[in-house]
Formats: C-alpha cells, sequence, structure tokens
C-alpha cells in the first residue's frame, strides 16, 4: 500500500432517506454539490448512487448517472468515479450494468463489483455466481476497473476465483466492509484475516457499518490502509446518535486523524497511476496504452 490516504467517499449510498437525515444528498444537484464540497475538503475517489429524481428511490439508469458524473467533471476532471452496481433491488444484468455504458466524458473509471449475495438488516443483497461473473466481464469488455466489495474473507477467495478465470486483473481496489450483522464483524481479528487474504498487488479501503465507521476508518488510517466514509454507510456522527452527520463533517474528521497520523490524502492523479487507469482531462477508465 502507499503512504498516501486513499479517501473514498460515498456520498449517497442506497438506504438514507430525507425523512432519515436531511444531510443526504438525493437529487443530482445535490450529490454534484457535496461531492464538490468534499473535493475542496481533499477526496481520492467517489462511489456514486443514483436516485429517482421524483421518487428518491435508488435507479440503475445511466441517463441520471451520466448528468451526475457531467456535473462533477465540470469542476473536476481527474476525480476517480465509480458507479454503483449494486443488486439490493436490482437483479437483471440490463439493469445493474446500464451506467457502465456511458461513454467519452460522462464514462466511469469504476463500477462497484460485490463478489457474493449478502443479507443487510432487512433486506438481502442478491449476487449469484453468474451475475458477479457477467459484471465482471461487461467492465473488461468496456475498459472499466471492479471496485471490489467485500463483506466477508470467502468473498476475496471470489476475487481469486474471478482472477484465475482472467474476468479481473490487478492491480486490485479492495472495499473491505466491516460491522453488517450477518457479516464480518469490526473487529481487528476479522480484518487482519481479510487483509491478510487479499490478492498481490491490491490496494484497500476499510469500511465501517453504522456505528463502527468511525473505528473501522481510524484503523485504516492507523494501519496504512485507504478509508471509505460517507452517509451511505453512517448518518450519525456520534456513537450516542445524538447528532446528525454531514458528509463534511465526516470528511473533516477522517481528516484530523490522518493528519495525526502523518499521512496526506491521495490524490486521483496518483490513484490514477496506481490503478493504470487514464489520465482524466477527458480519457476515463482503465488504460489501454
Amino acid at each position: 500500500m502507499p503512504d498516501n490516504l486513499i479517501i473514498n467517499f460515498t456520498p449517497t449510498g442506497m438506504i438514507p432517506t430525507k425523512e432519515m437525515t436531511p444531510h443526504v444528498p438525493v437529487s443530482v444537484s445535490e450529490i454534484v454539490e457535496d461531492v464538490h464540497k468534499a473535493t475542496e475538503i481533499g477526496i481520492t475517489m467517489v462511489h456514486l448512487h443514483a436516485r429517482d429524481p421524483k421518487t428518491g428511490v435508488p435507479t440503475y439508469k445511466k441517463e441520471l448517472y451520466g448528468d451526475i458524473i457531467e456535473g462533477i467533471r465540470k469542476f473536476d476532471t481527474q476525480l476517480v468515479i465509480c458507479v454503483s452496481l449494486s443488486g439490493r433491488n436490482f437483479n437483471q444484468l440490463e439493469q445493474r450494468s446500464d451506467a457502465l455504458f456511458l461513454e467519452g466524458n460522462l464514462k466511469p473509471d469504476m463500477g462497484s463489483l460485490t463478489l457474493s449475495s449478502l443479507n443487510f438488516n432487512k433486506v438481502a443483497s442478491t449476487n449469484s455466481p453468474q451475475m458477479v461473473q457477467d459484471l465482471a466481464r461487461v467492465m473488461r469488455e468496456r475498459g472499466i476497473v471492479p471496485e471490489l466489495e467485500v463483506f466477508d474473507a470467502g468473498m476475496i477467495n471470489y476475487a481469486k476465483y474471478l482472477e484465475h478465470k482472467k474476468l479481473i486483473e490487478p492491480p486490485y481496489y479492495f472495499n473491505l466492509l466491516l460491522g453488517n450483522i450477518a457479516c464480518a464483524q469490526a473487529d481487528l481479528l476479522h480484518t487482519g484475516i481479510m487483509i491478510k487474504d487479499l490478492p498481490d498487488n491490491s490496494f484497500w479501503s476499510l469500511a465501517g457499518i453504522g456505528n463502527t465507521q468511525l473505528q473501522m476508518n481510524s484503523i485504516g488510517i492507523a494501519i496504512g490502509g485507504g478509508v471509505r466514509v460517507g452517509l451511505e454507510d453512517n448518518i450519525w456522527y456520534d456513537a450516542s446518535r445524538s447528532k446528525l452527520a454531514t458528509n463534511q463533517s465526516l470528511l473533516e474528521r477522517v481528516h484530523l486523524i490522518a493528519n495525526a497520523n502523518g499521512r496526506s490524502v491521495m490524490k486521483p492523479s496518483e490513484l490514477r497511476k496506481q490503478m493504470n487507469l487514464e489520465p482524466g482531462d477527458g480519457k476515463y477508465g482503465r488504460c489501454t496504452a
């Protein structure tokens, strides 16, 4: 892992609503503005979820992802952009892969790839072996890098299986998400096992679900990894849930912890080089040169 800190910003997610917190960005303009503020604070990449403009419900439609990406690239042409290919609400390949077919200045650099099915508190995320392989295949064909999402150690083994089948190739970027009720728990033992099992040439960030976000972000910073942070994973600023967080407050706290550990935030241009991505400024996705 490089010494500079990868900050993967997750502003919206699938679950938070305006009823839960007024701070979650839902509309295109709100998401773009939160990302703009985040780039001014300092982030390396952004993990986007699009919402239907009328209902606020998560959507797969590439047109809305395109609107968000277009808005972001008006002020930052190098930020690494990942689109969600989540299976919580959609189970058809044509739906889940839709955003991967954006082109030109709207093309995402990365797409999320959860490596197995899992249960959240109230809903399942279904990722059949065929679906995972098909999404990996589409990303390979489209020149888009998978953001490998791991909730348990077995999912890392499945990444190695995809590598064996030549559906993914290094360098890899993993989000290690701990603290979900049915998956790896947010403690040092689970964290260490998952990091130890990662394939060679892997970059990784730690995320904590709910109250464990701060704990896992702190560990990630302290032991030389990256962090995933934002309202997608936790809407509260404190463990007692007395204060709602904003994306800006969560990012500012991560910066304080990083400074205390003597770590600088990795610039998007550095991650692009490390992950063999195009340089930005009109060229996006995996470098083909």
